[in-house]
């Protein structure tokens, strides 16, 4: 049944700083009937919130457009097929389209991807078997060319992408070090995802030491998606030839100015003398990977090899202030909004 109504969160203003409610307006809306033509009417059941819609709502450019003001803020969703008038795609189907934070949408066919329609948990395909799940992979074996003997050095170490960098690096025959926001954190990762250890960084006057004992040998493989005080962390420690993949920088997002971070000239140097490879990537342009990828991670997961943990909020209503604690690190795993059954 098609709702009357459609719900939604819309940006009302460009935060300055750390995001605030005031950049938020839940709003309800007049909801199509009808599929537009060719595509898809899709009700969202699972919303995903990650650390890149802070740089969507900043004016701009970037590798994405930047989220436009009265309009919903940008996010993948699960979604359930409500009317269609593509023939890839029947009423009831389960998908993840882009369509962002709103209870229904009318979208075009292109990039929606079916899910199976047995599939245990729909939500895992935001998480570790869809984006933070495929950049986890893709940033580690294929950038990072993590490789048996090797030290990787992790930050958000229980986030979605870094819980899952560990994972991998630890099939791979490496020595994993995670960095993460308190006891609690650091104390999953090394129990439940067998890091071989785990430093708590908001102990900032002993990150450095502690980090330089977790890795006796240096560092071969940083993964980095936090920047801030773990880079500076790590930089001191990076190998002859270490490689750094980077997907995310997010202890900077909320930066006000373009100031160069004070670590930067060690950065630089350490670079050019230990011959360090450091590569951005966005998972975007590694959709050719997708089918490896899940073949090899349905059965690292079912073989109980990689484990998974998801923070779910109930309620779209709740997203923003879901949003804004996922950019203080308060989530444990995977952070998804449950929007509908």
């Amino acid at each position: 049944m098609i709702p009357n109504t459609n719900r939604r969160v819309v940006l009302a203003s460009r935060p300055n700083g750390a995001p605030s409610p005031d950049n938020f307006r839940l709003e309800e809306v007049p909801c199509p009937q009808v599929a537009p033509p060719g595509g898809l009417l899709l009700q969202t059941r699972w919303l995903s919130l990650d650390p890149y819609m802070r740089g969507r709502m900043n004016a701009g450019h970037s590798y994405a457009p930047a989220a436009e003001i009265g309009e919903p803020m940008p996010g993948a969703a699960v979604c359930r097929v409500l009317a269609s008038k593509s023939t890839d795609f029947d009423v009831g189907d389960s998908v993840v389209a882009f369509t962002g934070w709103q209870e229904v949408a009318a979208v075009a066919p292109e990039g929606v991807v079916k899910l199976p329609p047995d599939m245990a948990h729909p939500s895992w395909a935001l998480g570790v078997l869809g984006m933070p799940g495929l950049t986890a992979y893709v940033g580690l074996l294929d950038i990072g060319e993590a490789k048996a003997g090797d030290t990787v050095v992790v930050g958000a170490a229980t986030g979605p992408v870094g819980a899952t960098v560990g994972q991998l690096a630890k099939l791979k025959g490496c020595r994993v070090v995670g960095v993460a926001g308190g006891t609690e954190k650091c104390e999953l990762a090394v129990n439940t995802l067998g890091f071989d250890a785990c430093i708590n960084h908001y102990a900032e006057e002993r990150l450095a030491a502690d980090l330089a004992s977790a890795c006796p040998d240096g560092v071969d493989v940083y993964f980095e998606n936090v920047g801030g005080k773990v880079l500076d962390a790590v930089v001191p420690l990076l190998n002859l030839r270490a490689r750094m993949p980077v997907c995310g920088l997010v202890a900077w997002y909320n930066q006000t100015s373009d100031s160069v971070a004070s670590g930067l000239p060690n950065l630089m140097m350490r670079t050019l003398i230990h011959r360090i490879r450091i590569q951005g990537f966005i998972v975007g342009d590694h959709l050719g990977r997708r089918a490896d990828f899940l073949k090899d991670m349905q059965a690292w997961i079912a073989e109980g090899k990689v484990r998974y943990q998801e923070d779910v909020i109930e309620g779209l209503a709740r997203a923003p202030m879901a949003f804004m604690g996922l950019l203080r690190g308060d989530n444990f795993g995977k952070l998804v909004i449950k929007v509908a059954d």
